[in-house]
């Protein structure tokens, strides 16, 4: 027989509060939770429910582990190359500069004699031809540092902001140009340049055309800042006198020390500037090229001209560059040697000596490794100093932050 469905009455209590059958909870409801239970919201306030702690033996933990395996693993070959071939050297080196060496024999075999620091005292502070030689060479490439620099530098952002113009003709080819120099073996354009700057060369023949005697290059010791104030007749430069004669630093004058580079040394500052702005010139030219374009529109809708445009929006994304090509251009000037030996070798009068050729000349031509060693180290040292201190006056230096009132 069907059954009959009649409609449930809701029974009440004394309160007149229903007793019947409660709605089932929505989805994700559920009954009464309890702060951290899985999927309760946070209480105001709360700080949530607390994850548990990840221990070392999870699987993330274990996959980061065999991933920095795998990465020491393939970059090993590198690794051992660089320690067989620049660490340990160093470290040989090193050694070496604390011995009384002839290259003679083994130095690890204990048949050198220990001398310790007594290389370094030779060059720095005890008086004799050692040090005399070592000042001389400091003095060289001051002198060299300070030109060369500069000057490549400039050069190289000039030839840059030359063949980045778009309606330029024929950009590709005075790209190809203006690098041509640096790709050039040293040794031929340093032999090019002894034929050009000769007594009888090209040069010279040309400014006789104009009137003017040139010197002889390779052969002028005389510092060209003495010559300078000779011809204004304020010294001497033949023979020096006063108080700049009269006192000395590290076994030279001080009118040696501020006498400027020699004509001799000015030639092979030409050939350096030369021959390395090509390079520099490429590196400013690819910073120069990823410069935003926006940058330049805004700069042009404000009305700025080109040389506030090179001031303020140029130069400013050009620092880190800068600061590329200022290192790169420092330590490759402190460490000439291919055209010092082959256009004067120290000659004339040791102005064209600088550190890098002491240290080969030291170990190779006197036998003693132990004082050529020294040299390059105390030449590592300086180009760190100068490499720090370079980083430090061109780095990013942001607002400072506002007292707290």
């Amino acid at each position: 027989m069907p059954f009959r469905t009649t409609p449930r009455t809701a029974r009440r209590t004394s309160g007149g509060a229903s007793t019947g059958p409660r709605p089932a909870p929505a989805a994700g409801g559920g009954g009464p939770r309890t702060a951290g239970s899985p999927g309760a919201p946070d209480a105001p306030g709360g700080s949530g429910p607390a994850s548990a702690p990840r221990t070392p033996n999870t699987p993330s933990a274990g996959r980061r582990r065999g991933e920095g395996a795998w990465g020491w693993l393939f970059v090993s070959p590198m690794v051992l190359i660089l320690g067989l071939f620049l660490v340990l050297p160093i470290l040989m080196a090193a050694w070496v500069s604390l011995l009384d060496w002839n290259g003679q024999s083994n130095p690890f075999s204990g048949q050198a004699k220990f001398v310790g620091l007594d290389n370094y005292r030779a060059l720095l502070t005890e008086d004799g031809l050692d040090r005399t030689l070592f000042a001389t060479s400091l003095r060289n490439n001051v002198y060299y540092v300070a030109l060369t620099v500069p000057l490549q530098t400039g050069l190289a952002l000039v030839l840059a902001l030359i063949v980045n113009q778009k309606l330029l003709r024929a950009r590709g080819a005075l790209r190809t140009t203006f690098f041509f120099p640096s790709v050039t073996s040293s040794i031929a354009v340093s032999t090019v340049f002894l034929f050009l700057f000769q007594g009888s060369g090209a040069v010279n023949t040309l400014l006789s055309w104009i009137g003017v005697k040139g010197p002889n290059w390779f052969s002028d010791s005389r510092g060209v800042l003495s010559l300078l104030l000779g011809a204004l007749g304020i010294v001497d430069p033949e023979h020096a006198t006063g108080v700049l004669a009269d006192h000395s630093f590290m076994g030279l004058s001080w009118y040696e020390w501020l006498s400027g580079p020699s004509v001799a040394m000015c030639t092979i500052i030409l050939l350096a500037v030369w021959t390395t702005s090509g390079t520099f010139m490429l590196i400013f030219l690819a910073a120069l090229q990823d410069i935003p374009r926006e940058l330049e529109e805004a700069a042009a809708i404000e009305g700025v001209n080109r040389r506030q445009m090179l001031r303020y929006v140029t130069l400013p994304a050009l620092r880190p560059v800068f600061f590329l090509v200022l290192t790169l251009g420092t330590i490759s000037t402190w460490q000439v040697f291919d055209q010092v030996y082959v256009m004067g070798q120290g000659a004339p009068g040791n102005t064209t000596l600088t550190p890098a050729f002491l240290s080969y000349s030291a170990a190779f031509d006197g036998s003693d490794f132990g004082q050529g060693a020294a040299i390059a180290f105390i030449l590592l040292a300086l180009i760190l100093c100068i490499t720090a201190l370079q980083r430090w006056a061109l780095r990013e230096r942001g607002p400072r932050p506002g007292r707290n009132r």
